[in-house]
């Protein structure tokens, strides 16, 4: 019998630290407006003899904001090291990094763990899963360990021509922030899960955009399978540079089942770095895996060790937001929201402050508020690209609608209308209403007259709908929108429909 495997999955992410002046000089960090490459550099970031780094301060308290946000310890004694290696786009042959004393350590974060992948294996629970989360139907909660948070400097932007390289060191010397996981994460989706959370923590914090696609925030997957039940930890594999959800996800399962196939076919995993070819769905080998004592740490000779004293981590532990998970339990518990509801609404900060701007002005439900933001409102932005800190509807005029909605002086379709007059033009909901003659019919009496004409008309229809086809009725309620214009209010439409064919059917 072939034994079962189960994933053993750690996490790297890189993230570019929004700060004026880039790490160890005061060039700008701002390399995405630069006129052209190579202008925002100097001898420092450029690698040249002589030059002397000095730490950026504000770079130092978002590390160690982000630590905190992920529970981690803060060191108050920390160092600087030289990782030592050579790349073109590292050209003074070693990064600024922090290795023995990082800034930040033994963390953690809360995800959720859906069942093993693939969803043939059956694996174990691993250690540190805990019990606080919720219960979701969304899967079991765990606890992932952030091994280390530290700070480093961005590497120079390579361009590859056909047989040769451009480099642009406007990159070179940006302040990045890694976070490190301890192999905790048994599938896939438990990792999709951490690296969506990481990204949501980062962008509350406003530490990062989490904008992948210009590359501020990379993830790398450590990678390894074992036997279900087992405690080894086998030879692992690094993908490197994955800069979307999808890349991770993709490379990951790819990564899994090549690796599961090389065991059963009696062969043994190779320890090396690896590309993900995201156009032929595959990894590729880059390198072979470096150890640490490849790199030769030593400390950093121009930089003394940072000193925090307790009242500095004190200050910067004052400056954390309420963060997502919190955030969510709160949408949950004040306003009565699923999990999933509470989560969707929490996903985005902007998002999740759009809408309790718009509930604080409402009379309508928390639930129906969600329904309109997740609904129309956010099939708008979609539709559009317009993200949602570009939104210019104020809320109390989103509130309005949907109260309008909710006391029955507009239907749900016609409101839809109105929706997307507000965010094109803005204006007043009852002004449009009004002048589009959009405003909701619950008169019986006009009502009735419509339905009793439809049926009348319709006496074919009407007896197929008695002699079992009752996927008609739908068909009916929209001859009654198309002749009111959809004006018509549908409870009380639907009341007299009913009424009507039960009548017919004697």
């Amino acid at each position: 019998m072939k034994p079962t495997y189960e994933p053993v999955i750690g996490l790297e992410i890189h993230g570019e630290l929004l700060t004026n002046s880039k790490m160890f000089c005061g060039c700008s960090a701002d390399y995405g407006s630069a006129p052209e490459p190579n202008t925002n550099i100097c001898p420092t970031c450029t690698g040249l003899p002589g030059a002397m780094p000095v730490v950026n301060k504000k770079a130092t308290e978002l590390a160690a904001l982000v630590g905190l946000a992920l529970n981690c310890s803060i060191n108050k004694h920390n160092t600087f090291a030289r990782k030592n290696y050579y790349y073109p786009d590292l050209p003074k042959g070693y990064q600024i990094s922090q290795y023995e004393l990082p800034i930040c350590e033994k963390g953690w974060l809360d995800v959720d763990a859906p069942s093993p992948y693939p969803s043939t294996l059956t694996g174990t629970r691993p250690e540190g899963r805990g019990d606080s989360l919720p219960p979701s139907g969304e899967g079991l909660g765990m606890r992932v360990r952030v091994r280390r948070v530290h700070i480093e400097e961005d590497t120079a932007k390579l361009a590859h021509e056909k047989n040769y390289a451009l480099i642009d060191f406007n990159r070179a010397g940006v302040p990045l922030l890694e976070i490190v996981s301890e192999p905790d994460i048994r599938t896939v989706e438990t990792a999709l899960d951490y690296a969506t959370k990481v990204r949501a923590i980062l962008r509350y914090l406003g530490v990062n955009s989490g904008d992948m696609e210009k590359g501020v925030l990379r993830f790398e997957a450590n990678i390894s399978v074992r036997p279900v039940g087992s405690d080894e930890f086998r030879t692992r594999t690094e993908i490197k540079n994955l800069n979307s959800f999808r890349a991770l996800v993709r490379a990951s399962q790819y990564e899994i089942e090549r690796q599961i196939k090389i065991y059963e076919d009696g062969g043994m995993v190779v320890q090396e770095t690896l590309g993900w070819d995201d156009v032929r769905g595959v990894t590729t080998s880059q390198r072979s895996k470096e150890e640490a004592h490849d790199y030769r740490y030593f400390p950093e000779p121009d930089l003394p060790p940072l000193q925090f004293s307790d009242a500095w981590i004190e200050s910067i532990r004052s400056r954390l937001p309420e963060l997502p998970e919190a955030k969510t339990s709160r949408f949950i518990s004040d306003f009565g929201l699923t999990l999933s509801d509470a989560r969707f609404l929490t996903s985005e900060l902007s998002l999740a402050n759009y809408f309790e701007s718009v509930f604080a002005k409402s009379k309508s439900s928390a639930k129906t508020v969600h329904s309109w933001i997740a609904g129309e409102f956010m099939r708008y932005l979609n539709d559009s690209g317009v993200d949602i800190e570009e939104v210019t509807l104020p809320p109390e005029s989103f509130a309005k609608l949907i109260d309008m909605v909710t006391e029955k002086n507009v239907s749900g379709n016609n409101a839809k209308v109105v929706l997307a007059d507000l965010l094109k033009d803005g204006g007043d909901p009852q002004e449009i209403v009004k002048a589009k003659n959009l405003a909701q019919v619950s008169d019986e009496g006009f009502i009735q007259e419509i339905v009793t004409k439809i049926l009348s008309d319709n006496p074919k229809e009407v007896d197929e709908y008695n002699a079992g086809k009752e996927t008609l009725f739908q068909w009916f309620m929209g001859q009654v929108a198309r002749a009111t214009k959809g004006k018509a209010d549908p409870n009380v439409a639907k009341e007299l429909m009913v009424k009507g064919l039960e009548e017919r059917r004697k």
